[in-house]
């Protein structure tokens, strides 16, 4: 029994103990200004992670510094080294997150990443020193689930923010809610101490009369209660030993339950990296690679789906990036069977948005050389046209991917046909028709535009566009002008973040919340067709139910006027075939036709084709009425035949 009351009287302070210790005795007044504090810190945390982020970081480091102040004054059986080595470590990186939280806010998940495994370490210790067999079975299982979780924490970290939040938040509020407890219970004892209110019946918790005549707190004397205990030989009295067991079933139920929930961390983080895309060492360059754009590196058969009657290749070549320094990127050379004789007319597709990592590259999906990611592909093969598509730099092989960055797309475009006529037994004509779809209409436009200057081997006879993301600063205006959500907050991230890493003026801090940066970026590590993108979902609804987590005018400052460099603006000088759905849920059926009059007032050739309930991908899905006016105006295109390529009028 005396073992069991020094182990209790003795029980090491931990993170979770000591601030209640620290007010434990204190006046009510005191607890409620502190109770109160913390449940309205509490709530602003859970309910406003983004905006009460400087918050939470100052918290964390405050939390770090007291849970090393515990852990140096932990149970004298603890070795003194281990005391303070841990203690040490704890009250130095809380110390670091307090003395340089300006840029900690940037580096909060690494940091709890860090404490959870110091955490961890110390636990594990703990069970290979001292406890009985159910303590040490929970330390140990409480260290393996706080590495874990640091783990997670490293490899997830925009999550973990609102996670750490969440846990955080809700800590204080119940530590507030406990404050304010005992504080109104400490008022209304306070008020029957007072003369001529009811008193405390003797025997009751806090009446000292009972203990001072040696009477234990049922009642009965001392005496009595020695005559009631055990022989000496028994260890320990029945009702502690069930007590011991109830805690001991208790340690064993949570061990159970963090195996289970760091298990299913694992399972889910293993379910989020076998869905992604691999980047295999295809697209990996060389350590010497040729020194001019579009010169092939390398080139292999494409694994995935083919149409019929044709072979698709995939191609590692060089190229320019946007600001026109050397850049290696890839793509799909697809060949029909048995063309007719002569060179082969060229169709540069530029592909849609697939996101903006380097896993999320057309050319490592099974499906992209088919006729549902590229329109009328099966009539072009019939036809005879070689179809390149590229992937752009930065997707596939390394580099600064150029999302509606203008001359970046059009480079990647233009080189992939230039490398292509390095394939052997494959002659390429120099007409070429240039197609593209959304971000890939942008890029389209651009290589027509570009293509005198920097490639004038290439004769580009017209540009067909579908649902072009054609300008860039009218479609930031627009998407703006609604309410936050999180499909806004993940394709913005994807518009800024490549801006501000190709461009060195636009500083991606002017135009996020503070702290935000690693959430930014990391929606843009994930592609809209892996299962990891739920993560991204699940970070952009939380934080934006809090705050936007773009503060700054996008279409002003550094970014407002690359968004205007990269809106093209002709001259073409060949037929533009426009398309797009009525029902256009990404960009607005408005946009387009204003881009048209644009476009008309240019003295450009333009023909466009407004389609009734048709939605942003449904003029280049198999069955689009578009489509065989697409073959037949590329047709013309190739063959110089007179048709329709003019509706502006004049």
């Amino acid at each position: 029994m005396g073992r069991m009351i020094r182990e209790g009287t003795h029980r090491p302070a931990t993170g979770w103990s000591i601030v209640p210790r620290l007010v434990r005795g204190a006046p009510p007044v005191v607890l409620v200004v502190v109770g109160a504090l913390s449940l309205l810190v509490g709530l602003l945390i859970v309910t406003r992670p983004l905006t009460s982020l400087l918050v939470l970081t100052i918290y964390v480091g405050i939390s770090a510094i007291l849970s090393g102040v515990a852990r140096m004054l932990a149970a004298p059986e603890t070795p003194l080294w281990s005391r303070v080595t841990f203690g040490a470590l704890w009250i130095a990186v809380g110390l670091a997150v307090l003395v340089g939280f300006g840029r900690t806010l940037e580096l909060l998940p690494e940091l709890i990443a860090i404490l959870l495994v110091l955490g961890g370490l110390a636990s594990l210790y703990d069970a290979l020193t001292r406890g009985r067999v159910s303590r040490r079975v929970l330390s140990a299982v409480w260290g393996g689930a706080q590495i874990a979780f640091g783990v997670l924490s490293y490899a997830w970290p925009d999550v973990t923010v609102l996670i750490v939040a969440l846990i955080f938040g809700l800590r204080t509020i119940v530590f507030g809610a406990t404050l304010l407890f005992r504080a109104v219970r400490a008022f209304v004892e306070g008020r029957r101490s007072v003369p001529g209110t009811a008193q405390p019946a003797p025997g009751a918790e806090g009446e000292p009369a009972a203990e001072d005549a040696g009477v234990s707190r049922d009642g009965a004397a001392e005496g009595d209660a020695a005559d009631r205990r055990p022989p000496a030989s028994a260890d320990v009295p029945r009702p502690t030993r069930a007590r011991a067991a109830w805690l001991a079933a208790g340690r064993y139920a949570l061990s159970v339950l963090l195996v289970v929930l760091a298990a299913g961390g694992w399972w889910a983080n293993s379910w989020f990296e076998d869905g992604a895309q691999v980047v295999d060492a295809f697209y990996d360059p060389p350590a010497v690679v040729p020194y001019g754009h579009g010169k092939l590196i390398r080139s292999d058969e494409f694994a995935g789906q083919k149409p019929p009657d044709a072979d698709v290749s995939r191609i590692l070549y060089t190229t320019r990036d946007a600001n026109g320094q050397p850049a290696v990127a890839s793509g799909l050379v697809i060949v029909p069977h048995d063309p007719p004789p002569g060179p082969r007319p060229v169709v540069i597709w530029n592909h849609g948005t697939t996101g903006v990592a380097r896993g999320c590259a057309p050319s490592l999906r099974d499906a992209s050389a088919t006729k549902w990611a590229i329109p009328g592909l099966d009539e072009a093969m019939a036809k005879g046209w070689v179809v390149i598509a590229s992937d752009y730099s930065g997707q596939g092989a390394p580099g600064e991917f150029p999302y509606l960055i203008g001359r970046g797309e059009a480079r990647s475009s233009l080189d992939a046909v230039i490398a292509a006529r390095e394939l052997e037994g494959l002659t390429l004509s120099a007409h070429t028709v240039v197609w593209g779809h959304s971000q890939g209409g942008h890029a389209a436009l651009w290589t027509t535009q570009i293509a005198p200057d920097y490639a004038p081997d290439l004769d580009i006879r017209g540009t067909a566009v579908l649902a072009p993301a054609a300008e860039p600063v009218k479609l930031a205006q627009e998407l703006l002008s609604g309410d936050a959500n999180a499909m806004l907050s993940i394709l913005v991230s994807w518009v800024l973040v490549p801006y501000a890493d190709t461009y060195a003026e636009i500083d991606l801090a002017d135009y996020i919340a503070p702290g935000s940066e690693s959430i930014v970026r990391e929606m843009t590590q994930r592609c809209p067709t892996e299962p990891g993108v739920i993560v991204s979902v699940a970070t952009a609804l939380g934080v934006s139910e809090d705050r936007p987590l773009y503060v700054g005018d996008l279409t002003a400052g550094a970014l407002g006027k690359r968004l205007e460099d990269n809106t093209p603006k002709g001259p073409w000088g060949t037929p533009i075939l426009i398309a797009w759905g009525s029902e256009d849920e990404v960009i607005p059926p408005r946009l387009q036709r204003e881009f048209v009059a644009t476009l008309c007032a240019q003295g450009e050739q333009v023909r466009s084709l407004e389609y009734l309930g048709y939605d942003h991908l449904r003029t280049l899905l198999p069955g689009s009425h578009f489509i065989p006016v697409l073959i037949s105006w590329t047709d013309a295109r190739f063959r110089h035949a007179d048709t329709h390529v003019d509706d502006c009028g004049r």
